[in-house]
């Protein structure tokens, strides 16, 4: 028998202790005294404190002698959001912080925790744009609670701040200490989600199962995660869409391994595209990557096919392409035609608006392009040049 091939090297990142099921919010009280007493609590801007679980659980720290600061997020967080947080709590002795709420809560939670013992600023080691001085730690222990189902930022280890306007920038603050030591995902917290919201953060959540399963920083520990993330999403998203409680878990299971397989294998043109999109436009992320994930995912085929490089991703297209179509039989480069069209059809049926929705204009494009070619970018499946990726916002203008 020949031999068994070589497996490549790869790198499995820090993960969170990971708690999943309906009901498992239940054990949030326990799980904050584990790590102290002195909390402090990131939330969102409404969904979640207005729902019966904010009284349930103010109640529970109460019986166990927690004392706890609050705050909310409304909107993407700012560098100057998070410092002010900071300098507002150093004081405090926090001993945790917990963040309950969308990717944007989430995300300020997990820049706190980072900075609360630090005496940094954020800008000190934000990418690209910061100082680039390396993070010293420690972090304060984070325990991250999804409320939405998209960005799966209770499993990366990175924070993505964003100063917005002409000039602005979306950038992560990045390193492995700011991990969550634990993620809670209860699916029935996504039962106060508006369709729309659904609607996008599926499509983020997508696009990150999809992006890392094709990058050229995947594994099979990646892959296998991605498939079944995307076999998930398959089964449970318009379920959910419809207003069906029995579509959330796999969603909610969906955009947990989205945020796993990202943080480990990386993403690809539509995150490296979102990117500056996010920060020169009023664009929400999940709109972005739903309406540029058909057309870029059509753009990356058609110039593997051309240049017959990376046959391998090829390949992982025309299996998601079977999965999403439903059709196990069909040859290759029918399966990838599939996937396309199954994914313009989820464009339209979902009404994903264009780019020009937001105030972009073609004079825009090269600004966009410009500030494309970040982390993400950088494991697209083939380096796309600068015409192609102007052509792929032109066409989703």
């Amino acid at each position: 028998m020949p031999d068994a091939p070589c497996l490549a090297p790869f790198r499995v990142s820090p993960l969170p202790e990971i708690h999943f099921g309906r009901q498992t919010l239940a054990r949030l009280p326990a799980l904050i005294t584990r790590h102290g007493r002195r909390v402090l609590l990131v939330t969102g801007r409404r969904s979640f404190i207005d729902s019966p679980h904010w009284p349930e659980l103010q109640a529970a720290l109460r019986e166990q002698g927690v004392a706890w600061h609050h705050v909310n997020i409304a909107g993407e967080p700012s560098p100057c959001l998070v410092d002010k947080i900071v300098a507002s709590h150093r004081e405090a002795e926090i001993e945790a912080v917990v963040a309950i709420g969308g990717g944007s809560a989430l995300d300020a939670g997990k820049a706190v925790a980072g900075l609360l013992r630090t005496g940094t600023s954020v800008m000190d080691h934000l990418e690209g744009v910061g100082r680039g001085l390396p993070y010293p730690g420690p972090a304060v222990p984070l325990i991250a609670v999804p409320t939405t189902a998209g960005t799966g930022s209770e499993a990366t280890r990175n924070a993505v701040l964003s100063e917005p306007g002409p000039k602005g920038f979306k950038k992560s603050f990045r390193d492995d200490r700011l991990v969550a030591r634990v993620a809670v995902v209860d699916p029935d917290l996504l039962a106060g989600c508006p369709a729309e919201q659904l609607a996008a953060n599926g499509m983020d959540a997508f696009t990150q199962l999809l992006e890392s399963y094709v990058s050229a920083g995947a594994s099979p520990f990646t892959d296998a995660l991605a498939w079944s993330g995307m076999q998930a999403f398959q089964r449970g998203f318009w379920r959910a869409m419809e207003g069906n409680p029995e579509g959330r878990p796999d969603l909610a299971y969906a955009s947990l391994i989205s945020g796993i397989t990202l943080a480990q294998a990386g993403l690809g043109s539509v995150h490296g595209l979102a990117s500056p999109l996010g920060a020169f436009f009023p664009a929400p992320h999940g709109v972005v990557c739903g309406t540029l994930l058909a057309e870029a995912t059509a753009l990356n085929i058609a110039a593997l096919r051309e240049r017959a490089e990376n046959p391998e991703a090829l390949v992982k297209y025309a299996h998601a392409g079977r999965l999403l179509a439903a059709s196990p039989e069909r040859e290759d480069p029918l399966a990838c035609d599939a996937l396309v069209a199954t994914l313009r059809d989820w464009t339209h049926r979902l009404e994903m608006p264009r780019l020009g929705a937001f105030g972009m204009q073609e004079s825009d494009l090269p600004r966009v392009v410009a500030n494309a070619r970040g982390g993400s970018m950088a494991t697209n499946p083939l380096v796309l040049s600068d015409e192609a990726l102007t052509a792929l916002l032109a066409s989703r203008l």
